[in-house]
């Protein structure tokens, strides 16, 4: 898949990290799976000559007879031919220098971000790269970054990458195959669970030589595994053979990046200098990116704080992901004058899904009668119009925003997927196509209410003085987790008291980001606001989401605990889908059997970026459909005898 910035931390879609707090997270980076989430092309490649495969399943022999490829997409052919000179999206003569400044909030205490242990620095997807990186205006196409050349049969059943010969970490140690291998190795056995379950279909890893390293895969149908090996992030051996991987520490950070760390104020402040030894700073795929010469993250205790700060000139660049202080919180000069400019920029992003999730690891929520009667509690017309200054839009689909979603009932050829599992998933997948609970708006939500009482009670619940008492006779009562300061409490107050009249009593339970983190990893909560992050090219990412196998490993993207029999093997059947077709059909049919389970009280999302910048920033002039990335930007200042005393000059 084309990674969720919230999916992989390499995506180097650098943005703001003010991304834990506020009501909804900012859309998911889309390197094109696009994990940001994937998308299809937004501009036909009909010019464009496809390359040829090779066909041969056996280790290919000197090279110097195959197709040699710079770029692969999961389907049809890359929109960028061999030699393309930048992105349509970047500008290639962007002025260089400067500094970025942006926010982080909260702190952090490593430097490793691919382990489970501590809260990784922003900016480190500066440092490291990938043997292939995506573009943000196809749907899921790698083009080689660390690999010069990539080669391939046509049953995609392994894949080699051709190291350039040119690539350097920033000590000036080449990069090698041997490098790959240590790296993949080390992720699997000692990184996040993520990059287990994510390249489960890998059998072999081997250095064919210096320069050339080969992933052959286990038997089956899974066809994007050729491409997202390419996104392993390539750490140096030299550097981490002697050291404890997994443990926690604050040690310099080396990468091939095209920056790297100048320094650091522990869990206050980061500064990335650019690399003017940077082996990569003359391909096309970094034509006009990475203007700067400076990036800074400067850590805030909370948003609140930090958009003061923005404001009054601290940092830069702003991304608001909360309609209330979008609406009431930029009336100030700097936005009059012009030196702050506002944006709302409309993208193609998938939305994924954002909601109110169960932790099925409790006891008390394996009923989905009583799920599902708690979403008639959620007015979220009445939160819109009054809360949300009208700005989103309700979400229906966990792949919402995308030809994937499941928005009609199962056409003939998802019945043939669903048809065999009749008896594991919920009947209402045959008959109805799945909706949220609607009002008027008004805050009268009686109607809806007694829709969900009327519920429990046919599922043998009842009230004891007021109190909802599940058919066993344990009381209906749990914790709802949340950041500090997040902007929730005024949200969750109007659900809770729905909740009430259901006799339901949820306590809302706020925690320091550190603290919030560290739960969700350990799966301690009973409720918590989530967002799974989707691209448009689904596949091996949704084992860590929904599958058995991730349910009890700690730090698992499977945050619910789904135990499903059938969702393992609708899971399955996506990520062996054979074409763009069939991977429709089989993420619509896994689409409506999540629904239809009430894993989640679905919230909202937004189709554009809030953007708030200093005016001396510039970007491009197209904006590419699934991704948001600050670093093909540029910083043009103000003449000096024009210069804002809040502007950041280089």
């Amino acid at each position: 898949m084309r990674f969720p910035t919230t999916s992989l931390f390499l995506i180097t879609l650098i943005v703001t990290t003010i991304t834990a707090c506020g009501e909804t997270p900012t859309p998911p980076e889309t390197p094109a799976k696009q994990e940001m989430p994937v998308e299809i092309s937004a501009i036909p490649a009909t010019s464009i000559e496809p390359e040829s495969d090779t066909s041969s399943t056996t280790s290919p022999p000197d090279p110097k007879g195959e197709q040699l490829r710079h770029a692969v997409a999961m389907h049809g052919t890359p929109k960028y031919p061999k030699n393309f000179q930048h992105m349509d999206y970047t500008n290639p003569n962007a002025p260089q220098g400067g500094t970025l400044k942006q926010a982080a909030i909260g702190s952090f205490d490593s430097f490793n971000p691919f382990i489970t242990k501590g809260v990784s620095a922003g900016g480190l997807g500066l440092v490291f790269e990938t043997l292939t990186t995506s573009s943000a205006d196809e749907a899921f196409t790698q083009y080689g970054l660390l690999a010069q050349h990539i080669q391939m049969p046509d049953d995609r059943s392994w894949v080699i990458f051709h190291i350039n010969p040119n690539a350097r970490f920033s000590d000036d140690k080449p990069v090698t195959a041997d490098d790959v291998v240590f790296s993949f190795n080390t992720l699997i056995e000692k990184g996040q669970p993520f990059y287990q379950f994510y390249y489960a279909g890998v059998e072999r890893i081997e250095a064919l030589d210096t320069l050339r390293v080969k992933f052959s895969f286990k038997p089956g149908d899974n066809k994007e595994l050729a491409l997202i090996v390419g996104q392993i992030p390539v750490l140096p051996k030299h550097h981490w053979e002697n050291k404890e991987f997994a443990k926690v520490n604050l040690n310099t950070p080396l990468g091939s990046g095209p920056y790297v760390l100048k320094s650091f104020e522990a869990g206050k402040q980061i500064t990335y200098a650019k690399n003017p030894n940077y082996w990569g700073k003359d391909l096309a795929i970094k034509a006009g990116i990475d203007n700067f010469d400076q990036v800074i993250y400067e850590y805030f205790l909370d948003t609140n704080i930090a958009l003061e700060a923005f404001k009054a000139g601290h940092y830069d660049f702003h991304q608001e992901n909360n309609s209330k202080l979008w609406a009431t919180q930029f009336d100030v000069p700097a936005v009059e004058s012009g030196d702050i400019i506002l944006e709302n920029l409309a993208h193609q992003q998938p939305a994924g899904m954002q909601g109110f999730i169960f932790n099925l690891r409790r006891p008390l929520f394996q009923d989905p009668v009583l799920r599902q009667a708690m979403s008639y509690a959620f007015d979220f017309e009445w939160s819109n119009k009054f809360l949300f200054y009208g700005q989103y839009t309700r979400s229906q689909s966990y792949f919402q925003n995308t030809e994937l979603a499941a928005r009609e009932l199962p056409d003939n050829n998802e019945l043939a997927l669903l048809d065999p599992l009749k008896d594991q998933i919920p009947a209402e997948v045959f008959t109805k196509v799945y909706q949220t609970p609607k009002t008027d708006g008004s805050g009268k939500s009686r109607q809806l209410l007694r829709q969900g009482i009327t519920l429990l009670k046919n599922a043998g619940y009842t009230i004891n003085e007021g109190q909802l008492m599940t058919p066993d006779s344990t009381p209906v009562e749990f914790e709802f987790l949340m950041q500090s300061n997040s902007g929730f409490e005024r949200i969750l107050l109007p659900f809770i008291q729905n909740l009430e009249i259901l006799g339901i009593k949820a306590t809302p339970r706020n925690v320091d980001i550190n603290q919030y983190i560290e739960r969700k990893r350990q799966f301690d909560f009973d409720m918590v606001v989530h967002t799974f992050g989707q691209s448009l090219s689904p596949g091996n990412e949704q084992r860590d989401y929904w599958h058995s196998e991730a349910a009890d490993k700690p730090n698992s993207r499977n945050l619910i605990g789904i135990q499903n029999p059938a969702i393992d093997t609708l899971v399955e059947q996506l990520i062996q889908a054979q074409n763009r077709e069939d991977l429709i059909t089989r993420t619509r049919a896994l689409d409506r059997v999540l629904l239809w389970n009430h894993y989640l009280i679905p919230n909202w999302h937004i189709s554009s970026y809030r953007l708030a910048y200093w005016s001396h920033l510039k970007r491009p002039e197209i904006m590419p459909p699934y991704g948001l990335n600050v670093m093909t930007w540029w910083s043009e200042p103000k003449p000096a005898e024009d210069s804002n005393p809040n502007t950041v000059t280089p």
